[in-house]
């Protein structure tokens, strides 16, 4: 069943696990949840060979930026709330070459008077395997403060965060590698309402979602019009949300892959989550069109 959202306005996404239905309270992970697209899952299987997980990242590279812009829509009323921007840096990790990515969300200052959000995300994943390796979380949220950090061993199938060491499944993600990893998935594999099933490892929690794919659309922003692929992520009612796959991604229809848009109705009003501004792509933008 449903699980009761606390009165706070980002409660945007909900994930099951097991016969139970769990939101994640945060305007970032919100977003991340938006943005993670897709990719194909084999079977689970304790201490996985990473290798059947492996691909080869050809949408990103050490530059990157982008950012969006969060707004809230209630009756004729849009309210622009905050940003998130996310950012690669390539680095060394233990013995590896690694991407270090961050994800950074904060209300504007002029809406932090109703609720300020100060969230950092940090991932560093494997060059060759795009794999996470250590997954950091520091969330300040309306005086709500949270840490969270997490080393991955793939080759022996475990996550080892500062609570406990837990087994996971072969493929496993943390929601800001999902991202990056997704980017790099050949969409012509798949036909229009496949549903793909995810795997994220987050708060000590294996959780288990599917995204639909819905085909091609041109999109038209502020920022320009763009040649996009389509999804729909599974909602669960509770009381932010409707139930049912009403919200929906853009991303570009090119080589970057790069989300573009995300709407979604709540109970009372809409959000949306806007590409503003990015620098440092590893393609042109082939697919903005005007």
């Amino acid at each position: 069943m449903p699980v009761k959202a606390e009165n706070q306005v980002w409660y945007v996404f909900y994930f099951r696990k097991g016969n139970e239905f769990t939101a994640m309270p945060t305007l970032l992970v919100s977003l991340f949840s938006f943005l993670t697209l897709l990719w194909t899952l084999t079977e689970d299987r304790k201490g996985a060979d990473p290798g059947n997980c492996r691909q080869v990242n050809t949408a990103f590279s050490d530059g990157e930026q982008v950012v969006y812009r969060v707004a809230y829509h209630w009756n004729a009323l849009w309210l622009n709330a905050g940003e998130v921007s996310f950012t690669v840096r390539s680095t060394v990790y233990g013995a590896r070459n690694a991407y270090h990515i961050v994800g950074y969300g904060a209300t504007y200052k002029s809406y932090d008077w109703f609720y300020k959000v100060r969230d950092t995300y940090e991932t560093y994943v494997d060059q060759e395997t795009l794999l996470p390796l250590k997954f950091i979380r520091n969330v300040y949220e309306g005086g709500f403060t949270l840490y969270e950090n997490v080393s991955f061993n793939h080759e022996e199938g475990k996550a080892i965060s500062l609570k406990r060491e837990q087994r996971i499944p072969q493929c496993t993600h943390d929601v800001l590698s999902a991202i990056y990893f997704s980017r790099n998935i050949d969409f012509s594999r798949y036909k229009v309402n496949d549903t793909i099933p995810l795997k994220l490892f987050l708060d000590d929690s294996l959780y288990h979602v599917y995204i639909r794919y819905l085909g091609k659309e041109v999109l038209k922003t502020r920022k320009g019009t763009f040649n996009c692929i389509k999804f729909r992520p599974l909602l669960i009612e509770g009381t932010m949300f409707k139930g049912g796959e009403r919200m929906v991604v853009w991303a570009t229809d090119d080589e970057n892959k790069l989300p573009v848009l995300i709407e979604s109705p709540i109970v009372v009003g809409s959000i949306r989550a806007e590409l503003y501004r990015w620098q440092g792509l590893r393609h042109p933008l082939r697919s903005k069109i005007s």
